[in-house]
């Protein structure tokens, strides 16, 4: 991996690279973007959680740990 930081002076700039010799006639991709693009904190809204979606009556109701496990 290549990585060079650089702060262009002018629109147009030319750019040079030394490539190792394990990447000679191997397919390359150059990237360029701002160090801050991509990290732009947005306000996250806060979750409200609620497990209200189920409501059992359990009223009544004896586990049988015997009959539970019984194959």
């Amino acid at each position: 991996m290549i990585r060079t930081i650089i702060t262009p002076d002018k629109s147009t700039i030319n750019i040079s690279l030394s490539v190792p010799e394990s990447y000679i006639g191997e397919e390359m991709e150059v990237i360029a973007f701002t160090k801050k693009e991509g990290l732009e904190k947005t306000e996250m809204a806060e979750k409200i959680v609620s497990f209200s979606a189920l409501s059992i009556d359990t009223k009544g109701f004896r586990f049988n740990r015997d009959k539970a496990n019984e194959r």
